[in-house]
């Protein structure tokens, strides 16, 4: 039995046979591609992106906070206006 991990690679290889035209080895390796499922697992793999461990989040939500509290007080101390909404 075959067990097919994401990150292993498969190869397809198929080689010309005699008497056979160009558009029939294509034809035999697009099948052959298709049948090993490379092209969906790739599609599936495209826009994975990591989860962002939690000490980047905690960092991520403390700078956000940092920089809310300083334009708040930049605003009360009127060195800043207030931002008006944006509109399209």
């Amino acid at each position: 039995m075959l067990f097919l991990r994401a990150h292993m690679a498969t190869n397809v290889q198929v080689e010309k046979n005699n008497n056979e035209s160009s558009a029939n080895v294509i034809r035999r390796f697009t099948k052959r591609v298709q049948g090993s499922g490379i092209i969906p697992r790739m599609r599936k793999n495209r826009y994975f992106a990591r989860t962002k461990s939690e000490n980047v989040r905690k960092f991520g939500r403390l700078k956000k906070l940092n920089k809310k509290a300083n334009y708040e007080m930049q605003l009360k101390l009127g060195k800043i206006q207030e931002r008006t909404g944006r509109r399209r």
